[in-house]
């Protein structure tokens, strides 16, 4: 990567790294699946992204939204014997006990309680209840995008209708882990309510799977087994999306499977190297003489194998003496496809030069002009020949 550039602003193009990662992602019996960069969320990975399916208690996490929006943490809610009454998954809550915002939000997103999500909902959702919250769910997920999302239900237990997509579910995950209270309650293991009521986490990766820190499990007769899970490794963020796995098995082993192959598709690339010339720049009044310019230290980052980076350089052609050995006399800064910024430093020069004398000044002068009026006289000759 070493550049041959002259021009401000020359640029060349060149590749982060060789293919080092595995050529193909694993197989998977799930219906869809994405698997993405978390930061720029670009798609490593994409199986049927778009298409509309049941995803349970994935739900959830825009219920936790919604209500980190329009609730405090401490508040207090008290359950209604509708919210009670919720079956499947639960936390036993009882009507009329009394709970905070954050332990029913515990609830709903380590042990994927719907009595929690729905008295959580009745609390936000005010007169209306669960239909208000339901309503509040829809809005969020048009202002956020979601095109291929619609909700019926706070707990995401199947219903006609109740429907999202890979590619939903992964926006709506980041934007769920930009929220720190989302956040430190995702990656809980386990949760006590009042009275001694123990819940342990759906998500069978968080403990297990190195660097996992969340998001959320889901399971229905129609959803079949998913999940949308984030981790961080060696600087290298990931969010992996699967939906309708045949087995919780399946769905644990697809993810893990799906994550180390991503995590293998980055690495560390040193990007600029330190006192490497990445240009040239002319001395006045010596047309013998150039002056390279180096990076003044190396950089490395992590970055995708095969990611195209282009590298574009910025140096004055002819430069002003005296020169210091160090002087900053330009930039190279590394760019991704995006025109993202990946790193830059300083050009710098390699030597001091002093400033010519006045003889020396003189000398350049009459040899130029000696030049200049030799080329007129070749032009001229050749003619009169």
């Amino acid at each position: 990567m070493r550049g041959l550039l002259v021009a401000a602003g020359a640029s060349v193009m060149f590749l982060a790294g060789v293919a080092l990662a595995a050529e193909k992602p694993p197989q998977t019996d799930a219906t869809s699946v994405l698997v993405a960069e978390g930061a720029s969320g670009s798609p490593l990975v994409t199986i049927n992204p778009r298409k509309r399916v049941p995803i349970a208690s994935i739900t959830k996490v825009m219920t936790a939204l919604v209500v980190l929006d329009r609730a405090e943490l401490s508040d207090t809610v008290v359950v209604s014997e509708r919210a009670a009454g919720i079956g499947e998954a639960t936390a036993g809550l009882r009507a009329g006990e009394r709970l905070s915002v954050k332990q029913l939000l515990s609830a709903m997103l380590v042990e994927s309680a719907n009595d929690a999500a729905h008295a959580l909902a009745d609390h936000v959702g005010g007169e209306n209840g669960v239909r208000r919250f339901v309503r509040l769910m829809n809005r969020k997920a048009r202002n956020m995008g979601l095109e291929d999302t619609k909700f019926k239900r706070p707990d995401g237990l199947d219903v006609e209708g109740h429907l999202s997509s890979a590619r939903d579910v992964m926006t709506l995950a980041r934007r769920a882990m930009e929220n720190p209270d989302f956040r430190e309650l995702a990656r809980l293991e386990s949760v006590t309510l009042p009275g001694g009521r123990a819940l342990e986490t759906t998500n069978d990766l968080l403990g297990t799977y190195p660097g996992l820190t969340g998001v959320k499990t889901g399971h229905t007769s129609d959803a079949g087994w998913s999940q949308v899970a984030f981790a961080r490794r060696d600087g290298v963020q990931l969010y992996a999306v699967l939906l309708g796995g045949p087995s919780r098995e399946r769905r644990n082993a697809d993810l893990a499977a799906l994550l180390d192959w991503g995590f293998e598709q980055f690495g560390e690339v040193r990007v600029i190297e330190g006192g490497a010339s990445y240009a040239q720049v002319r001395v006045p009044f010596d047309d013998n003489r150039v002056l390279d310019l180096v990076a003044d230290r190396s950089v490395s980052r992590i970055v995708q194998w095969d990611e195209a980076l282009e590298q574009r350089v910025s140096a004055t052609r002819i430069v002003a003496l005296p020169i210091i050995a160090g002087q900053e006399l330009g930039s190279v800064r590394i760019l991704d496809a995006d025109e993202n910024v990946v790193a830059e430093r300083p050009l710098i020069a390699t030597e001091s030069i002093d400033a010519p004398t006045v003889a020396d000044r003189a000398s350049w002068y009459v040899r130029r002009a000696l030049d200049n009026a030799g080329d007129a006289f070749g032009g001229v000759f050749g003619v009169i020949s």
